[in-house]
């Protein structure tokens, strides 16, 4: 499988066999990593991080994984860079595409992105966008298949926004791999229905089903994977708040929910997660709504059928592959 020089800025743009090879490829990096075995591929070529957005889990997997590759790492923290100021991403592109050997970029319109892989000459990775989260799918399906050994077949069920980047980017997925995906949500906020159309056409080819219900427990029932994602996405107006919580209270993961999933369900969240109060937003949603717990609750969160951490460490050896194939080895 050839993927040298190929952006990565969303999975429709992947065959199902080319995903397979990255999940196949990041199951090797995470065994090199864990047996301490060195693999710096790609010593003497170096990245170049854009953000527009902050991380924790998108900028510390680059960053590792590049390290562990051998490459060099520049990160550009939002107002770092004069990108959609002073400059357009047309002349960043241009300008970062002769500097290093890869862009990473995670902020705001798929078409940023888009721009950027246009005009940089170089491989460029969607770490995030409005639209799409191709990175966190990758992990998800590898942790998916690290708990029940095969993707084809399963369900999987999202509950809460349907409409943001990682509902949208999850039908993709599962449609991409033959997984059956059910979106738990109220019918204002599912995906754009050109998306719909063209997920439901490629699950169709890979024996899968799309389907949309706003009755929580309908969608889980014999569900393999319950996912859910913070309720008001980064960059959106704190205003939404009280609109949300109105519309996807009841779309909450919650005890009664797992247990109408299959006995050996899991949970995933790409993180962070209002799972308690400890944290500055929880707790300001608290004095507010007196909600102590938002998208899923404690319990759910914490408990053994939880994977969000396995979920978050495989980011960084999903992201590792993607680098490798789209970059190419120097030496092996």
């Amino acid at each position: 499988m050839n993927l040298k020089g190929r952006n990565f800025l969303k999975l429709l743009d992947f065959s199902s066999e080319e995903i397979r090879y990255l999940l196949d490829l990041s199951k090797d990096f995470k065994e090199k990593k864990k047996n301490h075995v060195k693999h710096e591929y790609l010593k003497g070529k170096n990245i170049v991080l854009l953000f527009e957005k902050t991380s924790t889990r998108t900028r510390c997997a680059f960053e590792v994984a590049s390290h562990d590759l051998g490459m060099g790492v520049t990160y550009l923290e939002p107002g770092s860079s004069q990108m959609g100021k002073k400059e357009s991403i047309e002349d960043t592109a241009k300008v970062l595409g002769r500097m290093y050997d890869g862009i990473e970029y995670r902020g705001f319109a798929q078409s940023n992105v888009e721009i950027l892989a246009k005009n940089a000459g170089v491989p460029v990775w969607n770490g995030l966008t409005t639209e799409f989260h191709p990175t966190q799918m990758l992990a998800d399906l590898m942790t998916i298949e690290e708990n029940f050994g095969y993707l084809k077949g399963l369900n999987l069920v999202f509950c809460g926004d349907g409409h943001n980047n990682v509902a949208n980017s999850l039908m993709v997925a599962c449609a991409k791999m033959g997984l059956n995906f059910t979106l738990a949500a109220p019918e204002s906020l599912r995906p754009d229905a050109d998306l719909v159309a063209i997920c439901e056409n490629i699950a169709e080819g890979n024996s899968a089903k799309v389907t949309f219900t706003d009755d929580i427990m309908e969608a889980t029932k014999n569900a393999d994977v319950i996912y859910t994602d913070v309720w008001v996405s980064m960059g959106e107006a704190d205003e939404v708040w009280q609109e949300r919580i109105e519309l996807l209270q009841k779309f909450q993961v919650n005890s009664k929910v797992f247990a109408n999933a299959n006995p050996n369900a899991i949970f995933l969240h790409c993180l962070p997660s209002f799972h308690n109060l400890d944290t500055t937003i929880g707790k300001d949603i608290y004095q507010k709504f007196g909600l102590k717990e938002m998208e899923v609750t404690d319990e759910v969160f914490k408990s053994s059928k939880s994977k969000v951490f396995d979920e978050a460490e495989n980011r960084m050896h999903t992201i590792k592959a993607v680098m490798y194939a789209t970059l190419g080895e120097n030496n092996e």
